[in-house]
């Protein structure tokens, strides 16, 4: 028979060994004071930095380029005593509208047959001068690029086995190859495509391949948010649902729309 009393310790579990259940294997570190502080300070400059730089580009550019400009304009204008002349003369901002204004006129000039030639004959004269035409062949390059709108300019994004097989990165579609490229890469298919592929962090600079169609991966992502990618190393990737989890929502739809006839039928029932 044994006696209750003879060990009192492994009642009260003081002596008992510890399970694996009992207490957690790894404990979480309690974070320190100057921690806490320093990943808060952290998290403010995530808030703070992009809302400020932001607003001090925009202050740069309205007291800087655009005040030398409105400042330019108001200069060029002519000079009287009459109300609307000082009306312009005083009020800001007049000097950036008509220049605006002027530039608009000129691009709608430029589309008119006789305005392109007077345009090609400036164009013409900037580039004989030995100097002055290299600067103007790129600056025009660079801003016909950029704002004439095309077909598929950067309006898709895709992945692109690069710069080995296995190797994925992210690619903005450009287009259809064209001209001579198209017709020296005739034998790699009909769809041959242009791609430009950013370096990261500095989307501004990348590389320009020509690949069929075929071995290029479209994502269903905006070019915005593929910048945005790019921008913060893959640490920022928007949020995708894939096929399983949108059938799952949609089943759940469903049956929360058939639960609905249920319960107003049983509230209606109730109500009587």
């Amino acid at each position: 028979m044994t006696d209750e009393n003879e060990n009192p310790a492994s009642e009260t579990g003081a002596d008992r060994p510890h399970l694996a259940g009992d207490t957690p294997l790894i404990k979480p570190s309690r974070q320190s004071f100057f921690g806490g502080l320093w990943s808060s300070f952290l998290a403010g400059v995530v808030v703070v930095a992009p809302i400020s730089i932001t607003i001090a580009l925009i202050y740069w550019f309205v007291t800087g380029p655009m005040a030398k400009l409105d400042a330019f304009v108001k200069r060029t204008l002519p000079v009287g005593d009459s109300v609307i002349e000082r009306i312009v003369e005083l009020l800001p901002g007049v000097g950036v509208f008509v220049a605006f204004v002027a530039v608009v006129l000129l691009g709608a000039l430029a589309k008119n047959f006789f305005g392109r030639s007077f345009i090609r004959a400036g164009e013409r004269l900037f580039e004989s001068v030995p100097v002055v035409r290299s600067v103007f062949g790129f600056l025009k390059n660079v801003f016909t690029t950029a704002l004439q709108q095309s077909e598929r300019s950067f309006k898709e994004v895709a992945l692109i086995e690069y710069p080995r097989a296995g190797a994925w990165v992210m690619a903005f579609v450009i287009g259809e190859a064209k001209g001579e490229i198209k017709i020296m890469l005739d034998d790699q298919g009909e769809e041959l495509t242009a791609l430009f592929v950013p370096t990261v962090p500095n989307p501004t600079s990348g590389f320009l391949l020509f690949i069929p169609r075929s071995d290029i991966r479209v994502l269903s992502m905006s070019v915005e948010d593929a910048a945005k990618t790019v921008l913060s190393l893959g640490l920022v990737v928007p949020e995708f649902a894939g096929p399983d989890e949108a059938v799952k929502k949609l089943e759940e739809m469903a049956a929360k729309a058939q639960r609905e006839p249920l319960r107003k039928r049983l509230f209606g029932a109730h109500k009587h």
